[in-house]
């Protein structure tokens, strides 16, 4: 049996037994991991239902990528910048393909709690007075009765010096 898994933000084709190496998830060297984002089941030609099917899987080791090298230039303005990434990973041994997620169950009312607690008693929403109507804008004074805009100060003229 194979499934189809996406874990961050890629998708990868397991099967029991497979090894994978996937972006880091939270965990030490032998703690076990279900991905429970299944988007293919298969066994041999027939295809599975994914409803609540998850993966098991034991993590192997924590571990870092390759290095890469990211240079930055731009001729002509003497700008290089030259930094390095090495990305986080985890390896992942696949223990077996299939079992239910958990269904959550839905929590029951309990009437014990609702009669003990007082009854709060509602308070009648406070009537909304009437808006008092807007005042109309004074209209805008004329620019011919408004006072004459101010002229830029002039500069003075540069002083010459003497020799």
């Amino acid at each position: 049996m194979f499934a189809i898994v996406r874990t961050g933000g890629k998708q990868y084709r397991v099967a029991a037994g497979d090894k994978i190496v996937v972006e880091k998830l939270a965990g030490e060297a032998g703690d076990a991991v279900t991905l429970s984002d299944v988007l293919f089941a298969g066994d041999g030609g027939e295809a599975k239902a994914t409803d609540g099917l998850i993966v098991a899987a034991e993590i192997v080791a924590q571990a870092k990528a390759d290095k890469v090298t990211v240079f930055k230039k731009k001729r002509r303005h003497n700008y290089r910048r030259k930094r390095g990434h090495r990305q986080q990973l985890t390896i992942l041994k696949i223990v077996s393909i299939g079992g239910k997620k958990a269904e959550k169950k839905a929590a029951a009312p309990k009437s014990e709690e609702k009669a003990a607690a007082p009854a709060k008693t509602e308070k009648p929403a406070p009537e909304k007075k009437a808006a008092a109507p807007k005042k109309e804008a004074a209209p805008k004074a004329s620019t011919k009765d408004a006072a004459p805009a101010k002229k830029p100060a002039k500069k003075a003229p540069a002083a010459k010096a003497k020799k």
